[in-house]
C-alpha cells in the first residue's frame, strides 16, 4: 500500500473495510498480500472485480471479500459500512445506500469464519 498510501499502515485500524478497484489483486499470485491485508486489521475488502489467484488465496487464508461494482464505485473513505455475508448486502450507514452482492455459499463462509482453509481442516469443518 506503501506506493498509494504512505499514510495507510499509520491510519488503518482492525475492522476497517478497503474498496478496491477492477481485478483487485492482480500481480500478487502469492498469499503474502491478501496475509498483508488481514493481518493490517482490514476485516473485509469490497472491489469491483478480483484477480483470480488473489481471490482464491483469500478465501485459503480466510480474508473476507465481496465483488460488488457499484458499492466499490459510490463508498467514500471514512463512510461507515457493514456487510451481511449471508445475504450479501452491504450497507453504507453513512449515506443509507445498500448494494447487493453474490454471497458465497455456506462452505466457502465457514472457511473464511475459521479463519482460513487450514484452519477449517484442523477444526474438521473441511475433510
Amino acid at each position: 500500500m506503501e506506493d498509494i498510501d504512505t499514510s495507510f499502515t499509520a491510519r488503518v485500524k482492525p475492522g476497517d473495510i478497503m474498496i478496491g478497484g477492477e481485478n483487485f489483486g492482480c500481480g500478487s499470485s502469492r498469499e503474502h498480500a491478501p496475509i498483508a491485508i488481514k493481518e493490517s486489521g482490514i476485516s473485509i475488502v469490497i472491489a469491483k472485480s478480483f484477480a483470480r489467484i488473489f481471490y482464491r488465496n483469500s478465501i485459503n487464508i480466510g480474508l473476507a471479500i465481496v465483488e460488488c461494482p457499484l458499492a466499490a464505485d459510490e463508498i467514500s473513505e471514512g463512510d461507515s459500512v457493514s456487510v451481511d455475508m449471508d445475504s450479501g448486502v452491504i450497507t453504507d450507514t453513512t449515506t443509507g445506500k445498500r448494494y447487493s452482492a453474490e454471497p458465497f455459499p455456506a462452505f466457502i463462509q465457514e472457511i473464511i469464519s475459521a479463519g482460513g482453509l487450514v484452519e477449517a481442516m484442523k477444526k474438521g469443518i473441511i475433510k
